[in-house]
């Protein structure tokens, strides 16, 4: 089969269009055929050698980290899918999306809802699950609760906005004004232009923190803070000191894959209550012009590889 590798870190031009064996499944595994894969910042820190997870000794690697496609094959120990089904999944770290074969284990995987396509649906896992462990496993949030989420235009932020907006949160998001409508749109009560606003101006007695951006914008996060509140964070370990002086919670976290949050996120997405924002599709042969555009580009929404030409299921 066709898979995209890095033989070594590097730009763009380290993505190679590589001939190797097809994945076979393990007995809780299936194998599924590719449909579209999304580009998600992991892939081009883990290109250029910046993702501390993917040592020099582990390539060649295929990058990639959520797919949508159908099953092909199924391990002996499978139960809730069979061949044919429409699939999509966030796929561990030691597998990789941008191929036309795709090894996934039963328990990361959930059935596309009526309605997606597969280039929607590939757009969803890591980010969805991203904003989804971030809200509730982690930040707890809770019906009437208020919620700050700092880049709530790009793939993470856009479904937090949703989600926080359908748990029955009030919503204010940091984005730069030309983003401004779409998150309206999607539900955010409260939009602050960063460029232009200070956002401790702008709010304040904050239940969560939800912070997508790191650095100064999370040093700055804890004026706005209430006693009691939390300070999750994608990127760096928010203070602890400063955390225990302010009498908050706070800490940092990566996504895992989960079968049956996907499946919960499938139901908003099949009635309306969520939607997905595609910044830009490419066909997998462009995967080097689509790591530019996002390493490069002010993205709104998700970048997508097309694997397949077919689109819909």
């Amino acid at each position: 089969m066709h898979a995209i590798r890095i033989h070594a870190f590097g730009g763009p031009s380290e993505l190679a269009w590589d001939d190797i064996p097809p994945p076979e499944p393990g007995e809780g595994d299936m194998v599924v055929r590719v449909r579209a894969a999304s580009v998600n910042p992991v892939d081009y820190k883990t290109r250029s050698g910046g993702y501390p997870a993917v040592k020099r000794e582990q390539l060649p690697k295929v990058l990639g980290r959520d797919v949508a496609g159908v099953v092909e094959r199924v391990g002996e120990a499978v139960t809730r899918f069979h061949t044919g089904d429409a699939v999509y999944a966030m796929l561990d770290r030691e597998v990789g999306g941008y191929a036309e074969f795709v090894r996934i284990h039963e328990a990361d995987a959930a059935k596309i809802p009526d309605g997606i396509d597969f280039v929607e649906a590939a757009a969803v896992p890591l980010a969805a699950l991203t904003a989804w462990q971030g809200l509730f496993d982690h930040g707890h949030l809770k019906a009437g609760q208020k919620v700050l989420i700092h880049g709530g235009s790009g793939g993470v932020g856009h479904f937090a906005i949703q989600f926080a907006k359908n748990a029955g949160a009030w919503v204010a998001t940091t984005v730069s004004d030309a983003d401004a409508e779409l998150v309206r749109k999607l539900g955010a009560d409260k939009v602050i232009d960063y460029r232009n606003e200070n956002f401790e101006d702008a709010v304040r007695d904050i239940d969560l923190v939800f912070d997508l951006i790191g650095g100064d914008i999370q040093d700055r996060s804890w004026t706005v803070l209430k006693r009691g509140g939390a300070l999750i964070s994608t990127l760096q370990k928010p203070d602890q000191d400063e955390a225990e002086r302010r009498d908050v919670r706070a800490t940092n976290y990566m996504a895992e894959p989960s079968g049956a949050q996907l499946a919960e996120i499938a139901r908003l997405l099949e009635t309306g209550k969520v939607t997905v924002v595609i910044d830009s599709v490419f066909p997998l042969q462009d995967v080097g012009k689509a790591h530019e555009h996002m390493e490069n580009e002010h993205v709104h929404g998700k970048v997508v590889l097309q694997v397949a030409t077919e689109t819909a299921h």
